[in-house]
């Protein structure tokens, strides 16, 4: 028996992986294999990088299939106009879905003590819980519920009866810890949710950070930054702070509209300061073609990761829906929100709280 997996689809899981095991008592390291699953991200030569921190036992790279890749499958996503017609259709899918992902899964999941998945709603949450694996759920990204409860936006009409159908009879799958053989699922902040679930357990992200040494900051920037030498001269105190301002983007909209939302926060805090981009690991817009001038931090390092240098500051962190509140590099952090969205789409597509 194998002691535990994570299976992660962003920089940002594997970030948070690192801080899981760093947090570990030395004895218990190197005893855990990494999964990264290709399903959202391109993870480029981030395997060889782990790997040289020796802190995994194995990483293991996972071509993870979404439901589009069988055709076959497609008959029963369709709606039909009926509750009843569309459950069974669901039930069918959850099956057939979970069977047709089999031959695609790395390893012998029945193989390890305790299995950890970030995004369960991705498409190993399907096989887990038809072939019946017990597994612990880890929030997508920092405080995500608070903004977007999924499962329940997801399954928005009866969804008492979808909840009943995913975590007592295993007939359908839901995610965010309603799955039957989900075993609880791990946030940041229980206090932030409006819908608070027996299964969630806290754990702050930042008191994981707290309990991480010197070395051990050392050992998570050798596996994520490519290139430590230009990233320290980006950060470098030359001309003092000079009141730089640092955007994180987000992948938001389409590309055309996108680039206008950012060109819009940019006119809004250039006359404050020195503007840094620092562009989203999803996000397919391309920065360095379109804002040139502006200096780029490379979208694969998760922003948190700046904390572990010790003296950089900046005057203000400026966000879209990216949530700040584990950035400590800054006077000031700006989270613009829903509000400021609304400006630029319909409010339905990023306003799913309040839809449920």
């Amino acid at each position: 028996m194998q002691e535990r997996i994570y299976i992660c689809h962003t920089y940002y899981h594997v970030y948070v992986t690192f801080l899981k095991e760093l947090n570990r008592p030395r004895e218990q390291r190197r005893q855990a294999t990494l999964v990264l699953s290709s399903l959202s991200i391109d993870f480029e030569n981030l395997k060889e990088r782990v790997e040289s921190t020796g802190l995994f036992e194995q990483v293991i790279e996972f071509d993870e299939k979404r439901d589009t890749a069988f055709p076959e499958l497609a008959r029963y996503r369709q709606d039909t106009g009926n509750l009843v017609r569309n459950l069974i259709n669901r039930v069918k899918f959850t099956r057939k879905f979970a069977h047709a992902l089999a031959p695609t899964i790395p390893v012998n999941l029945k193989e390890y003590g305790e299995i950890y998945v970030y995004c369960d709603s991705d498409p190993i949450g399907y096989y887990l819980n038809v072939y019946r694996i017990p597994y612990h759920a880890l929030e997508d990204g920092l405080n995500c519920l608070k903004n977007y409860d999924a499962a329940r936006y997801d399954n928005r009409g009866h969804f008492k009866l979808k909840a009943f159908l995913s975590e007592r009879c295993n007939l359908i799958f839901i995610q965010n810890g309603y799955g039957k053989y989900c075993k609880d699922m791990e946030v940041n902040d229980i206090s932030l949710l409006k819908y608070p679930y027996r299964k969630y357990i806290e754990q702050p992200r930042q008191a994981l950070v707290n309990g991480l040494t010197q070395e051990d900051k050392e050992l998570i920037l050798r596996a994520f930054v490519r290139d430590m030498e230009s990233l320290k001269a980006q950060l470098s105190d030359e001309g003092g702070m000079q009141d730089r301002i640092l955007i994180l983007t987000d992948p938001l909209c389409s590309l055309e509209i996108r680039e206008r939302i950012f060109r819009d926060i940019i006119a809004m805090y250039e006359p404050e300061g020195k503007i840094f981009l620092k562009p989203h690991p999803r996000d397919e817009l391309d920065y360095r073609k379109l804002f040139p001038e502006y200096p780029q931090f490379d979208a694969t390092v998760p922003m948190e990761m700046l904390n572990f240098f010790p003296g950089i500051r900046f005057k203000k962190v400026v966000a879209v829906l990216t949530e700040v509140g584990a950035i400590r590099y800054a006077q000031e952090t700006v989270r613009l929100g829903e509000a400021f969205m609304d400006k630029y789409e319909d409010p339905l597509v990023h306003r799913q709280n309040e839809q449920i």
